[in-house]
């Protein structure tokens, strides 16, 4: 068997054994290119799978980061920027436009003051929120005790800003009356922010600006107004600078009079002036009954001669504005139920 295959002296079996040598070369040579392929091809993957896992866990690292970037929001406020964590809690509001702005928002609120008239000032789901004082003077030793994490306030309660201070950030979120539309949509934007509730404030504000151009178009060519409060059997009137400016200067409604005294709480007139100003609209704020005190109402004190005169009430043109324009202005409500009332009223003229 040996001489057959291996050691067979003829020159045929020579041939082969020549060539063993070579062949084992080739073989070798074989081998190991086809090692050198695989240890090429493992140290790629492995690089492959280094950069997918590196790649992963930078990704990782961004989500992280990213989600500790949005945990804090800085609010531009009266009083400058005030840094606080997304959806403060709990939280305290003195300020009836706020809390109709939150409660559109569905936001609940933690404390808020006694002795309010609107019934539009917190949402429907939340259980009752604390009282913690009125709409002028916190209760101190009540806020003290919840230890809230943001208090926001309005105008009314602007003077007590230190003393808030001092028991949590406050925010004074005052509306600007003299340009209340920019202002009061500026806080409801800067609400949805703190609240995360950003893309409902911009449907809100989506509301507000379209009963505006509606009501715009349909107040064109319909003389002029004049703004009066009535307070029991006292009459005061508000020019465009005022937080009824806006049927002026957002509405176009041009004044009956230009010369009205920029005034907190309007310029004190008389029956002969409305009388004599003529004004083809009057838009009217019963402030005795916004506030719950028993009064004739604002209808029965203007229905005397010399008010009957004027052009506006000989054509019925005499809207009565919401309670909300009194205690709440500037507010999601407010806006809707006075612009609704003053679209109607152009609506239905003749």
């Amino acid at each position: 068997m040996s001489v057959i295959t291996a050691y067979n002296h003829n020159t045929t079996t020579k041939k082969p054994l020549s060539k063993r040598p070579l062949l084992a070369a080739m073989t070798t040579a074989l081998m190991l290119s086809i090692s050198l392929a695989g240890c090429s091809s493992a140290d790629t993957t492995q690089d492959d799978t280094k950069k997918e896992n590196n790649s992963a866990d930078a990704s990782s690292n961004s989500t992280t980061n990213d989600a500790v970037a949005v945990t804090t929001i800085d609010v531009d406020t009266v009083k400058g920027k005030v840094s606080l964590p997304i959806n403060p809690s709990p939280i305290v509001v003195y300020d009836m436009t706020l809390m109709q702005d939150l409660a559109a928002l569905e936001v609940a609120i933690d404390g808020k003051p006694s002795g309010l008239h609107l019934d539009n000032l917190q949402s429907k789901v939340q259980p009752d929120p604390k009282e913690m004082g009125t709409v002028f003077e916190p209760d101190l030793e009540a806020l003290n005790a919840m230890q809230p994490q943001a208090i926001l306030i309005g105008s009314r309660m602007a003077e007590k800003y230190n003393e808030l201070s001092s028991i949590a950030p406050t925010l004074d979120m005052s509306i600007d009356t003299a340009n209340i539309y920019q202002s009061s949509k500026q806080r409801l934007h800067d609400l949805g922010a703190l609240f995360g509730k950003s893309d409902q404030a911009l449907k809100l504000q989506q509301n507000i600006d379209g009963l505006i151009k509606q009501t715009q178009t349909l107040s064109e060519d319909k003389g002029t107004g004049l703004v009066v409060m009535v307070n029991g059997n006292k009459l005061s009137v508000y020019g465009d600078k005022s937080r009824f400016g806006f049927i002026h200067s957002v509405l176009g409604v041009p004044m009956a009079d230009n010369q009205i005294a920029d005034a907190r709480h309007g310029q004190p007139v008389s029956f002969e002036y409305l009388q004599k100003v003529n004004p083809d609209w009057l838009f009217v704020i019963d402030r005795s009954a916004a506030i719950g005190e028993d009064s004739v109402g604002a209808k029965a004190v203007l229905d005397n001669p010399l008010v009957a005169q004027t052009t506006a009430w000989s054509k019925n043109q005499v809207v009565y504005l919401s309670p909300d324009s009194y205690l709440a202005f500037g507010g999601y409500n407010q806006w809707m139920q006075d612009l609704t009332a003053i679209k109607t009223a152009f609506t239905n003229t003749k």
